[in-house]
């Protein structure tokens, strides 16, 4: 029985993993639909994000049926319950990057960002691919250390974002209300993409210590 039990909860990490790598994947293939205007792009992002919620629902059902059948506690417990949780950040983070092709396929045949921004929306595809790349390795290995240091990322994201206010708000911008509001609605769609992957790494690091990381980062500090 045991065995099975393992064999299950083997198998919701599995799920998670698999969870992070198709959302890292909806956002890089998202932020080229958006800079380039690529409507065929955008909306294969649109469809495919039903995988991301398929997984979400296998994985909180399995969950669920774990609790009811196994009854665990102590790690085993805080195991499932911290699945669960994480299980709804990846699939808002996929949700996420269909927002970001819904604006590109709102905006075709033009690129919903203009060419100030683009460069700038461009990196921050690029720290979405990378933080949701180490949330995975961060759940397959439940490397305490790296989830700790994805705060660093995000906080490289809410940098860029704030570039995005800047920009907007800098009397140079002249590209009027629409390109304005496209242009927050994404950057917004990027760094809470980040701050989920940060919940997601927090997760990890109670499930792994039985501590949320404010308190690990302090006894670190002692050591």
């Amino acid at each position: 029985m045991r065995t099975s039990f393992h064999e299950d909860l083997d198998k919701i990490s599995e799920h998670l993993v698999e969870m992070a790598r198709l959302a890292g994947l909806a956002m890089s293939r998202a932020t080229t639909a958006l800079l380039d205007g690529d409507l065929h792009l955008a909306e294969s992002v649109i469809a495919a994000d039903e995988q991301i919620d398929a997984l979400r629902r296998e994985t909180d059902e399995r969950s669920i049926d774990l609790l009811a059948r196994q009854q665990p506690v102590a790690t085993d417990l805080r195991r499932v319950v911290t699945a669960m949780r994480m299980s709804s950040d990846l699939e808002r983070m996929g949700d996420l990057a269909r927002h970001v092709a819904e604006v590109a396929r709102l905006r075709y045949p033009d690129s919903a960002i203009h060419p100030m921004m683009r460069s700038t929306v461009l990196e921050m595809g690029q720290v979405a691919e990378r933080i949701v790349a180490k949330a995975g390795l961060v759940i397959a290995g439940k490397d305490v250390q790296t989830a700790l240091a994805l705060d660093r990322d995000d906080d490289e994201m809410d940098r860029l974002h704030r570039d995005i206010f800047a920009m907007l708000m800098d009397d140079k911008w002249k590209y009027g209300t629409e390109a304005a509001v496209d242009a927050t609605l994404v950057g917004r769609y990027y760094e809470r993409f980040a701050d989920h992957a940060v919940l997601v790494a927090r997760g990890l690091v109670y499930l792994v210590t039985g501590e949320f990381p404010s308190q690990t980062h302090r006894d670190n500090e002692q050591l």
